[in-house]
């Protein structure tokens, strides 16, 4: 518990610093998180990070999350991101008639979803910094998204009794998941007390419920890659908490949701 809270804090101050400087170095920091999220990605299907596929898959996932901008300038703007990713689909599927199926169509299906699932889920996180109010959006959602994990683990170990999802992560209980929505409507409350950036404390309301759910909804997709790869966790990068993807799961899944659902913009 005590590496798991001093690697927590330290990590939490860097990523808010990072969020609050904003602008190339936040967007820097998003592509080095998704890339070590692809990297564990592409360990769990045991595929060489060096390999051609494995390249292709982390080429696929810079493409997603880097600024447009910087796909225009680094094509002369020929490309677009679409143009660039269905090159990497076409030679990915290539490669299974070259290899004679030694490459198979599901190892080329598991890199272009795992680039799509990491790359566009970071996208969305680094797009939300780069709006007028996004400073205060990101803080407020990674606020509700912090407080629903909090929120889940506390209680779930002070109260929780009845299995949430036991087949995909066995700790998790009904009274956590419900206590961290719960903790996620506190949080937003104060924040709109303190820092209204919606209209009313109704939507407000509702995005914490949504950020709350969904948020644990992306644990358990994350939790069910693991179980499927028999993994225990993403990666070793931090002490206590595993990789990357065990860290960010919930926000490459909500981040995405809330801007389609025009919840951000």
């Amino acid at each position: 518990m005590k590496q798991r809270i001093i690697t927590g804090v330290l990590a939490g101050a860097l990523f808010i610093m990072m969020v609050i400087l904003g602008g190339f170095w936040f967007s820097l920091l998003v592509t080095i998180l998704a890339t070590i999220g692809m990297y564990e990605l592409l360990k769990m299907k045991q595929i060489s990070i060096f390999s051609l596929p494995g390249l292709l898959g982390l080429i696929g996932t810079w493409v997603l999350v880097i600024p447009e901008t910087w796909i225009e300038t680094a094509t002369s703007g020929i490309f677009s991101k679409i143009d660039l990713l269905f090159l990497g689909l076409l030679i990915l599927l290539t490669m299974t008639v070259l290899t004679k199926n030694r490459y198979t169509f599901d190892e080329s299906a598991f890199v272009l979803m795992s680039g799509l699932y990491v790359g566009l889920g970071f996208y969305y996180l680094s797009a939300t910094r780069l709006l007028d109010n996004g400073l205060y959006l990101i803080f407020f959602i990674i606020f509700l998204i912090w407080a629903t994990d909090s929120g889940a683990y506390f209680i779930g170990k002070a109260i929780g009794k009845h299995k949430l999802w036991p087949h995909i992560s066995p700790n998790k209980t009904i009274e956590g998941a419900v206590g961290g929505i719960v903790s996620a409507i506190i949080v937003a409350v104060i924040f709109h007390m303190i820092n209204p950036i919606y209209d009313s404390m109704i939507l407000v309301t509702l995005i914490a419920i949504f950020t709350a759910v969904f948020g644990q909804i992306g644990d358990l997709v994350e939790s069910a890659f693991k179980r499927h790869y028999g993994v225990k966790d993403s990666g070793r990068l931090l002490p206590g908490h595993g990789g990357i993807l065990d860290r960010f799961d919930s926000m490459i899944f909500v981040f995405p949701l809330l801007h389609l659902l025009h919840l951000i913009s």
